[in-house]
Order: C-alpha cells, then sequence, then structure tokens
C-alpha cells in the first residue's frame, strides 16, 4: 500500500489560457486546479520538478501547501506533452484522512505459466475504492503453472487489505491460451488474407526462371547467327 504523502508549496493562480499556461511552464512550474467536497475550483501552479517527481507514480498523494493552509489532495489528471518531457496540466481533488476514494490501480502478473502456453493480460488496471491514505500502486496476480484454457475474472484477484473491487467481477483479468505452432499461425495469416481479399503471387520464381531461359535461348541464336557469318 502507498501511504507517502509529498508536500509541495502551491501559489494561487490568476491568469489563465493557452499564453499563460506557456509562461508558467517557462518559469518551470505547473498549471493545476484543485476541487472537491463542494468547494469552487482553486486554480494554482506547482513548483515544476518537485511536482514531476511526486507524480512519477499514478494516483498521487500531496499536501500542498497554499498560501500557509495545507491541503491534501489526489492527482486525478494528469497531462503530459506526447512529446516533450514535462507536464502540462494537473487535476486535483481534495482528499481527507479517513476517507475513501475510487481509483484504478495496475495489473502485474508473475510466475511462469504452463510450457507452450501464452499469458494475456486482457484488462491492465482494476478499479478500486480504498482510502485516501492507503492506495496501492498495483495488484499482483500469481500465473505460475496455469494451463492453457485457465481464465481470472476480476472478482478471482486478490486485492490488497481494504480495497473494494468496483470493476464488473465478470471482467476477463488474465487469459492463458495455448501457444500456436508456425503452421497455425501461418493457415491464420492466409485465411486474414482471404477474407481481406489479398491474393498472393504465386509462380514469382517460376517467371524469373523462365526470363532466365528465354535470354539463354537468344544468346543462343546470336552464336548461332555468328557461325554461320563466318
Amino acid at each position: 500500500m502507498s501511504t507517502e504523502v509529498t508536500k509541495l508549496v502551491a501559489e494561487p493562480r490568476t491568469q489563465f489560457g493557452k499564453g499563460a499556461a506557456r509562461k508558467i511552464r517557462r518559469a518551470d512550474k505547473i498549471p493545476a486546479v484543485m476541487y472537491g467536497h463542494g468547494t469552487a475550483p482553486v486554480h494554482i501552479t506547482l513548483p515544476g520538478h518537485a511536482a514531476m517527481l511526486a507524480l512519477k507514480h499514478t494516483n498521487a498523494l500531496l499536501t500542498l501547501v497554499i498560501e500557509g493552509e495545507e491541503h491534501m489532495a489526489l492527482a486525478k489528471d494528469v497531462q503530459r506533452d506526447p512529446i516533450k518531457p514535462f507536464i502540462e496540466h494537473v487535476d486535483l481533488v481534495v482528499v481527507r484522512k479517513g476517507e475513501k476514494v475510487t481509483v484504478e490501480i495496475g495489473v502485474h502478473t508473475e510466475g511462469e505459466a504452463a510450457p507452450e502456453t501464452v499469458v494475456t493480460t486482457a484488462l491492465a488496471t482494476l478499479e478500486v475504492e480504498v482510502e485516501a491514505t492507503n492506495i496501492p500502486e498495483w495488484v499482483t496476480i500469481s500465473v505460475e503453472g496455469l494451463e492453457a484454457g485457465s481464465q481470472i475474472l476480476a472478482g478471482q484477484v486478490e486485492l490488497p487489505a481494504g480495497a473494494e473491487l468496483v470493476t464488473d467481477p465478470e471482467y476477463l483479468v488474465v487469459n492463458v491460451t495455448q501457444q500456436q505452432s508456425e503452421e497455425e499461425l501461418e493457415a491464420e495469416l492466409e485465411e486474414a488474407e482471404a477474407e481481406a481479399g489479398i491474393e498472393r503471387e504465386d509462380g514469382d520464381e517460376d517467371e524469373e526462371s523462365g526470363d532466365g531461359a528465354s535470354e539463354g535461348t537468344a544468346s543462343d541464336d546470336a552464336e548461332g547467327e555468328g557461325s554461320d557469318e563466318s
């Protein structure tokens, strides 16, 4: 369970829009908004480097010091630049000790399934309800020795103490299937190509060998003509 709370000193923000946001980021700060518990949204800026470190993990819990007053908040939405390594904006939800929140946690698998099987994680995250100060980073599922045809549903996943499943318990999380042979894969590929109307070009090698034969015949004819002239 994650119980670490990072303290950041935030500043109130009064300027908005893309231009203001760019100016904030150039100053190594991050624009953010904090809301929840029926209060009006509070627009703030976070210290860039410290916030980047704190938000490396999902569901980061922060203590924000705004004009001397502390607020506990959960990072609900972190918008990252798709190319450059910086955060564009953060949505924060005010939480209180003992309060339960609904969050998504990652799914990790461990162990080795039976030989010649393939393990597929069909659901990368599970939605759970848990105390805000006790959010697990992920849930671990063992696939040790599982045979082909084995399936693990959301309701069968053992959750950390205090966490309650919100995801539909019938959702497939992990699927173990039989590893396919090269012949089976080739057959599937041919079937998919046929359904898509793609025709394979057969006889390319025959055409190449045929061209070679024609060239050889032409060469023989040329040699024959030369001998007649001599």
